[in-house]
């Protein structure tokens, strides 16, 4: 059995507080990194992103009609342009001038009808770009509370990570004036119970919070002050002390 001073085992107690405030630390690191705010910004602004790229593409889409609508107008308005010319310069068989006039009728008809379909387009974009602008402040406004969370979080982070760097020190200083082998044995309970020591106070074990058996408890009082003694419940170091019988 290992063994260790009375004094010597008490300082387990010491240990343990240290251990414990990293666990802690350890519990609020993840607590801050698996923020539930953040899973929900993020599903939020996966869906925003996905409906402004909606938005956009449809902007998009309808520049693209309005570019060959504006072509299309163009391309009638020159016609009628260079036969309006061609009419007015007074050239050509009568007939030919008959024909170029409803021609130029057909065209100004054409013409008419694109203008409507281009301004029906141009006022479908409006409504569009509309939407597109909504979209995107929605997509900022979580992008703000996104970035307004993170860094709340990243400072508490850091506040986190600087006590840990404190507490990882004053432990490593601490286990270094304890004994080697009652270290050892320690650390090996510590990994595998989550708990590596606690009191026993009066009969029940602060490791386990269980009142001790008559017969456990008859067991680890006969063991000798120098001699290690386990949790029979939750398997951690009990540290004993003629004042907490």
């Amino acid at each position: 059995m290992a063994k260790a001073a009375p004094a010597e085992q008490l300082k387990l107690l010491e240990l343990q507080g240290l251990d414990a405030r990293l666990k802690s630390l350890s519990n609020r690191r993840r607590a801050l990194e698996s923020d539930p705010r953040i899973t929900d910004l993020e599903a939020a602004l996966s869906v925003a992103n996905g409906e402004l790229g909606a938005a956009k593409l449809a902007v998009h889409d309808a520049e693209a009609e309005l570019k060959r609508a504006e072509a299309d107008v163009e391309q009638v308005a020159t016609r009628i342009e260079r036969d309006e010319a061609k009419l007015n310069s007074g050239t050509g068989l009568s007939k030919d001038l008959v024909a170029l006039q409803k021609d130029i009728a057909s065209l100004n008809k054409r013409c008419s009808d694109l203008e409507d379909v281009e301004l029906e387009i141009l006022e479908r974009l409006d409504v569009l770009r509309e939407r597109q602008a909504a979209q995107q402040s929605i997509v900022d406004d979580i992008q703000g509370s996104f970035g307004g969370i993170r860094a709340e979080l990243d400072e508490q982070l850091a506040e986190v990570n600087a006590e840990e760097t404190v507490v990882r020190g004053q432990r490593a200083e601490f286990a270094a004036g304890l004994d080697a082998g009652m270290l050892t044995v320690y650390e090996k309970t510590l990994a595998r119970r989550g708990v590596g020591a606690a009191r026993l106070f009066h009969g029940t074990s602060e490791g386990s919070g269980m009142q001790l058996s008559p017969g456990d408890l008859a067991e680890i009082k006969g063991a000798a002050e120098d001699e290690i003694v386990f949790c029979p419940d939750s398997g951690c170091i009990l540290v004993r002390s003629a004042e907490w019988v």
